[in-house]
């Protein structure tokens, strides 16, 4: 099944998570809005001063050098009186601009003279004066339901008073992986280890991953390679959990047990993926047995290796966990640069090669394309999207994705 077809499939499962939550705003960031934040006033409230300097009326200076008295003196969060003709008034930055007056003139172009103030240069109507409204108008919505919430999206709530929002309720998520080959770092050392075995990366990254998606996450463990040790943890996390994850165990091999595990308890949807690194890939629902939630829970598995696993996740994972929470805009952004590299053989898969951007915003290509070699992830800063079949000449047009959008 090609990539696009295997998203389509994932995304058409994806049902929002049930009843939102409120939260403090100040606690919201990377939260998924639940709906539209509508303003229920103007901001700003009123017309106000761009600069610290004199508000004046432009007919009462008609050239440089003019004198006019000052009047009066208005601070942020003071409304001054109307201004009298032929006099200015002293304003600050962010204070309400008087009725009457029609441009701010900066301090910078005034001067003190004679108890009032020198003009020194012709104000034109509407200069530093911030309109009312021109930020956000009353009853427009500033944020749509959908929305990930970002620290300026924060701010922009906290602007039309919204102290609290209601937010998609996170993900709960069990993580696992398989394999008797798997040791947890830190509980045997470097010099000790069985022959064969090697430490557990996938969980690591993969937990990261998920919790700056806003999940919650259960760290269900190494799971051996057998099959009804299998089937009993994906029992008991389907009882709590919207979405089980597994690294590992989803290929067709005898000690491969997590494919027919997900057939006994639910059912499997795809498991083949036309893409490099990242072929193996299992989807699924797994029946809720004894528990207070409804349905099923949703099941991936992905490959063992750490670099086909994580670029697995980002593909396939990071959207499908984005829409559970309402996120309906899930594709990250593509850019076309120039490579720095060339490929000498097409491969029959869609590839995602490891790359990083040079001084010049050429892509240079990491030296070990192979899906074991995490090395390539931490050095490169995007990933490039290659069409099957299709070699890459020096100087081509490719279509970079940075990794910046994907771990965001």
């Amino acid at each position: 099944m090609s990539l696009d077809d295997a998203l389509e499939a994932v995304l058409a499962m994806a049902a929002r998570v049930d009843a939102p939550q409120t939260v403090d705003t100040f606690d919201a960031d990377g939260r998924v809005l639940w709906e539209d934040a509508v303003s229920e006033l103007r901001v700003p409230p009123l017309d106000n001063s761009a600069m610290d300097g004199y508000a004046v009326r432009c007919a009462d200076v008609p050239k440089a050098g003019i004198v006019l008295p000052v009047s009066q003196r208005i601070p942020a969060g003071h409304v001054g009186a109307p201004l009298a003709p032929a006099t200015a008034a002293r304003i600050f930055t962010g204070a309400p601009v008087p009725q009457g007056a029609d441009a701010i003139v900066m301090q910078e172009d005034t001067e003190p003279a004679d108890g009032g103030v020198r003009i020194n240069a012709v104000p034109k109507a509407g200069q530093w004066i911030r309109r009312a409204g021109e930020d956000i108008a009353l009853g427009s919505t500033i944020l749509k339901a959908g929305t990930r919430l970002t620290p300026a999206a924060l701010g922009l709530a906290a602007s039309i008073g919204l102290g609290q929002v209601q937010v998609a309720r996170k993900p709960r998520v069990a993580l696992f992986s398989t394999g008797d080959e798997l040791v947890t770092p830190g509980t045997v050392a470097p010099g000790d280890m069985p022959p064969g075995s090697i430490y557990n990366s996938n969980r690591y990254f993969l937990r990261a991953l998920l919790q700056r998606l806003g999940c919650e996450v259960t760290d269900c463990g190494i799971v051996p390679d057998n099959r009804e040790a299998t089937i009993r943890v994906m029992q008991d996390a389907a009882r709590s959990h919207d979405l089980i994850l597994s690294t590992a165990g989803v290929s067709v091999g005898e000690e491969d047990h997590v494919k027919p595990a997900v057939e006994y308890l639910g059912e499997l949807n795809l498991w083949k993926i036309s893409m490099k690194p990242g072929k193996p890939f299992a989807f699924g629902q797994i029946q809720r047995s004894g528990s207070s939630l409804e349905g099923s829970a949703h099941f991936m598995g992905l490959p063992g290796n750490p670099v086909s696993s994580f670029v697995t996740f980002l593909m396939l994972v990071r959207p499908f966990i984005l829409r559970l929470q309402g996120v309906q805009d899930v594709a990250p952004r593509v850019f076309p640069v120039r490579a720095h590299f060339e490929t000498r053989a097409a491969d029959t898969r869609r590839e995602f090669l490891r790359v990083r951007q040079n001084e010049d915003g050429a892509v240079e290509l990491f030296s070990n394309q192979s899906s074991g070699v995490l090395t390539s992830a931490v050095w490169g800063d995007g990933l490039v999207d290659n069409p099957a079949m299709t070699t890459i000449a020096k100087g081509d047009i490719v279509r970079y994705i940075p990794l910046a959008e994907l771990l965001q």
